[in-house]
């Protein structure tokens, strides 16, 4: 085995762990997917593929030097990351206190265009210095001893195709009718818990600023 199929190898598993481990986007999707269908969770996937492609095109290119030389860009990212999963959690606590019939009557009046489900998940990926902190490694990993310049490309085209096959694996599996079945039952406890998940990783990434 060549050492950069082997690299390869490694960059993928590690990218696998990475993007398919439960995290704010995940959430997101599966959230989506169980209350609003399988469309609007794939639109909101592609959103955090483009953005988890954009950070990895960064990282190809060079933005380790940056952030090492500029430290305030990362604590941007983490301030507006904070704040966003905050209102994330907002969101999701104000969806668990309100009764079933007014959440669907909620739903069917604030229904998300495909324009805005996307955004949505690509300012999340954008906003979480997790990812580019993530794919800083990867490249790392992937251009280590005995590796060349040309790993960049596939490594770039492997992880997009990865990065589709989770997050729009996440929208597909939690889109099923079993699924959007069992979250009318357990709406509210599911809305409870992802308020306290962005919560947490809001409050976290805002404390790591402090």
């Amino acid at each position: 085995m060549s050492p950069d199929i082997h690299q390869l190898i490694i960059v993928f598993t590690a990218y696998i762990i990475a993007a398919g481990s439960p995290g704010p986007s995940n959430m997101r999707i599966m959230g989506v997917a169980m209350h609003d269908g399988r469309r609007a969770a794939l639109i909101l996937a592609l959103g955090v593929v483009s953005g988890s492609i954009f950070w990895g095109l960064m990282a190809a290119t060079g933005i380790s030097a940056v952030l090492s030389r500029y430290p305030q860009a990362l604590l941007v990212l983490q301030v507006l990351g904070g704040f966003y999963l905050l209102y994330l959690s907002f969101r999701a606590g104000r969806a668990a206190l309100i009764s079933t019939e007014n959440h669907r009557r909620l739903l069917n009046e604030q229904r998300a265009t495909a324009a805005t489900l996307y955004k949505r998940g690509l300012l999340m990926h954008l906003t979480n210095p997790k990812s580019i902190l993530a794919w800083i490694a990867l490249m790392t990993l992937g251009l280590g001893p005995g590796s060349s310049s040309h790993t960049v490309v596939p490594i770039l085209v492997g992880c997009a195709v990865l990065s589709v096959t989770i997050f729009c694996g996440y929208a597909i599996v939690f889109s099923t009718a079993y699924m959007i079945h069992l979250y009318s039952r357990i709406r509210r406890g599911i809305e409870f818990t992802l308020a306290l998940f962005f919560a947490f990783a809001g409050l976290k990434l805002l404390f790591t600023v402090i």
